[in-house]
């Protein structure tokens, strides 16, 4: 049996069940194989507030723009493609990744970012991108289902924001070199969506490593280098 080795994007605006399919899509027997206990398969988010010590703080995705922020969240984006290079023959589930970041960039500061050179390692690791979206006349229960746990209940006021980032994230993704699949996920039916999910990997053959040897390439290792600055970016911010 081949070995399971899918990569797999997952992006799309606030309720539309990205995290849930995450954790779903990395126990699901289709995409990670049997298994008779749960294992640490790994699950990264650019969506991580890390670059400031207060809830629901900046990281990744909305730092702030044009200086040591940006430089960080760019060295953090070509740091994870850079691991997942380094270790390409494995399943790795990603929920929320560089076309998270545009959006946020562009609506907030009208400043776009230049991924392409990302998006080609990306390619060349055999990644795929799932956009996940609702329907309309949906929004208003998702949002009371998930304001019984939020903890942050007024990020959920004004649901046109999440529809007007769910059509910028359409243009985007169709502006993506990456294999896409739009995957409607009101009914929240995670089983589902699992195996809508590998039928597709299992389409474009996605799902197991590619003939003729591994995908990208690791290259000589790069020395991680002394001081507060990051390097080598994923991009660079467009003009």
């Amino acid at each position: 049996m081949p070995k399971l080795t899918p990569k797999i994007i997952l992006e799309g605006t606030r309720l539309t069940r990205k995290t849930e399919l995450a954790f779903a899509l990395n126990e699901h027997p289709r995409i990670v194989g049997p298994r008779r206990s749960r294992y640490h398969s790994p699950i990264i988010s650019a969506e991580w507030c890390g670059f400031t010590p207060f809830p629901w703080g900046r990281g990744p995705i909305n730092f702030e723009p044009g200086g040591e922020e940006e430089a960080r969240a760019l060295a953090v984006f070509d740091t994870w493609v850079r691991l997942i290079e380094l270790q390409p023959h494995y399943s790795w589930i990603i929920d929320r990744f560089h076309l998270s970041a545009r959006a946020y960039q562009l609506t907030a500061h009208g400043h776009d970012l230049d991924f392409r050179q990302l998006e080609g390692r990306l390619r060349a690791l055999d990644v795929h991108l799932v956009l996940c979206t609702r329907r309309e006349g949906t929004w208003e229960a998702a949002r009371a289902e998930r304001l019984l746990v939020s903890g942050k209940p007024s990020q959920y006021d004004d649901l046109d924001v999440f529809r007007r980032e769910q059509e910028l994230l359409r243009r985007l993704a169709a502006e993506s070199s990456l294999p896409v699949l739009e995957l409607d996920t009101s009914d929240g039916d995670l089983d589902s969506l699992c195996g809508r999910v590998a039928d597709w990997m299992a389409l474009t053959g996605g799902l197991w490593p590619r003939e003729g040897g591994s995908p990208g390439g690791w290259g000589p290792l790069r020395a991680v280098p002394s001081g507060p600055g990051p390097s080598a970016p994923a991009g660079r911010p467009s003009t």
